[in-house]
């Protein structure tokens, strides 16, 4: 073979091992990156919260994806914390707020908020009655309830008790007067009421008024004893026309002076019975009369009471669930 021959075979062999030694050594570059990158490059927070703005009757819902991740601490700029990885969390009070996550003691990230006021809905919507405020006796009355609920429960003032179920009620009245229609619903917190004179165009017009009892201990006692009645749930209409008969000469506008817990009110009676049915816990001590000079008519009736649980005189009429008293 020709020296010639042997010096390129040489250099063609020594090419291929520069060729050899940079790949090995590109090779291994990329080899030390990649495990460079795996062994030390940081990790970053995948979380998030659900809503950026809810509102006070909403929850706020986070959540954390961090790969690898083993311990949470959520915090809710209020002072409120969490160490779960997902869940929900219900803010009292409106505001601006920074939501926080720090994942396993170092990651960290934080989540802007803001929560706004709401109006709460009430449970109990306004109660209402619609229909007639007179009738005649025997003829049928026919009332409407409108509001929410189920159970719609009439009570008509005759008999006691609760006559009629339904939001529509037909009822008869077998007597004349004047009567409190109570309606009750399983979502309403109270009662309200709708008053109706019912007469009777066959009757003759008979002055029914009694003079007081014999003696004034006993005006005082019936009167008291026909009050506490009416507070304790009796049936209004007989407790209430008896008073309103026997002492005042039918007029339901006389003056009550009212002393309660070391309070004093005025009103007039129609309305005081009236508070009585809703007032709760009320014991009449006294309940005494003043005479209309030359006549058996009161003009004035003082009551001592007290109340167990100290509230306020329960012989406001409020507009909207009582009716307004007019003359018989």
């Amino acid at each position: 073979m020709s020296t010639s021959n042997t010096k390129q075979v040489s250099s063609n062999s020594q090419a291929y091992v520069i060729l050899y030694i940079l790949l090995a050594v590109l090779l291994l570059t990329g080899l030390i990156f990649l495990f460079k990158s795996s062994l030390f490059e940081k990790r970053s927070v995948d979380a998030r919260i659900l809503k950026g703005e809810i509102s006070l009757n909403e929850n706020l819902v986070y959540t954390d994806n961090t790969p690898d991740a083993k311990k949470w601490l959520w915090e809710f700029g209020n002072g409120a914390k969490s160490t779960t990885q997902t869940g929900s969390y219900h803010y009292e009070k409106p505001g601006s707020y920074i939501v926080r996550l720090t994942v396993d003691g170092e990651l960290k990230e934080q989540f802007p908020l803001n929560v706004i006021d709401t109006v709460r809905v009430l449970v109990d919507s306004m109660l209402t009655i619609s229909g007639p405020t007179s009738g005649l006796v025997n003829e049928e009355v026919r009332l409407e309830g409108e509001g929410q609920g189920r159970e719609f429960q009439w009570s008509f003032g005759e008999t006691g008790r609760v006559d009629v179920k339904g939001k529509t009620a037909l009822y008869t009245y077998r007597s004349p007067g004047r009567f409190v229609v109570r309606l009750r619903t399983d979502k309403s917190r109270r009662p309200v009421y709708h008053t109706i004179i019912i007469t009777d165009p066959n009757a003759e017009i008979i002055d029914d008024m009694v003079a007081p009892g014999d003696g004034e201990q006993k005006a005082i006692d019936d009167i008291r004893a026909r009050l506490q009645a009416i507070a304790n749930g009796a049936d209004f209409n007989s407790n209430y026309y008896y008073l309103i008969r026997k002492y005042m000469c039918g007029n339901e506008k006389v003056s009550v002076n009212v002393e309660m817990n070391g309070k004093r009110k005025q009103t007039d009676f129609y309305s005081y019975c009236m508070g009585l049915t809703f007032g709760g816990e009320i014991a009449v001590d006294e309940a005494q009369l003043t005479i209309k000079p030359n006549s058996t008519c009161a003009s004035l009736v003082n009551i001592k009471q007290h109340s167990a649980t100290a509230q306020p005189i329960p012989n406001e009429i409020q507009p909207n669930s009582m009716p307004t008293p007019t003359n018989k």
